[in-house]
């Protein structure tokens, strides 16, 4: 399932990060390798469309993360982009 937020921080000599969901909820951690465009660096406040995994003990992180453009017709883009590779 799809989720949406935004990024609260990002740390480029770590490459890891946190994502704020927007429906609530606690930040979720993320890594470099699980944005979809790896040579990209994820700015604060930027929106992001993300899937959740679990970790052993059950703690959920953001996988997939693939930053959206403003404006309507996102899910549209999303779902061809997810269609094509």
């Amino acid at each position: 399932m799809t989720h949406y937020g935004k990024i609260k921080s990002y740390d480029s000599s770590s490459g890891t990060g946190s994502i704020t969901p927007e429906k609530g909820g606690d930040a979720l951690r993320f890594k470099k390798a699980d944005l979809q465009q790896e040579g990209q660096m994820p700015k604060v406040d930027q929106r992001f469309s993300y899937e959740t995994n679990e970790v052993d003990g059950g703690k959920k992180f953001a996988v997939n993360l693939q930053q959206q453009q403003q404006g309507d017709g996102e899910s549209q883009k999303e779902q061809a982009s997810k269609q094509q590779g």
